[in-house]
């Protein structure tokens, strides 16, 4: 039973966390600008991508490595981002209230890494 409830919410993070960046990048493709860049690729497509590939991944009950991969790279990418938000070094987009999406983003992905983690052990 608890083997369910954490896989449930996973997926339920991964939905919140896939509308979220996704819009993000949808809104970035259509207006240049949007998102800081890492080289010259928009943080959110690399955010939206370490999402899709490791939800892919769960879904199909294969590729821990991948998951734990795209979710780790993600949350460095996030740690990197929130503590240059904090410092004032890093801008991060914001949603309609002020609030740093790097912040959500680090709790997404300590959240999907922390899960998957105890869902391993639970076996």
């Amino acid at each position: 039973m608890k083997r369910k409830v954490i896989d449930y919410s996973i997926y339920l993070v991964f939905i919140f966390g896939l509308l979220g960046a996704g819009n993000l990048a949808y809104h970035e493709f259509l207006k240049i600008g949007t998102c800081p860049k890492l080289g010259i690729i928009p943080a959110c497509y690399i955010i939206f991508s370490c999402l899709l590939i490791p939800f892919i991944a769960h879904i199909l009950t294969k590729g821990k490595v991948i998951y734990f991969v795209f979710t780790g790279t993600a949350l460095l990418i996030a740690t990197y981002a929130t503590i240059g938000q904090l410092f004032g070094n890093v801008q991060c987009p914001k949603t309609e209230h002020g609030f740093p999406m790097c912040y959500i983003s680090f709790i997404i992905f300590a959240s999907l890494i922390s899960l998957k983690w105890i869902l391993i052990k639970k076996k």
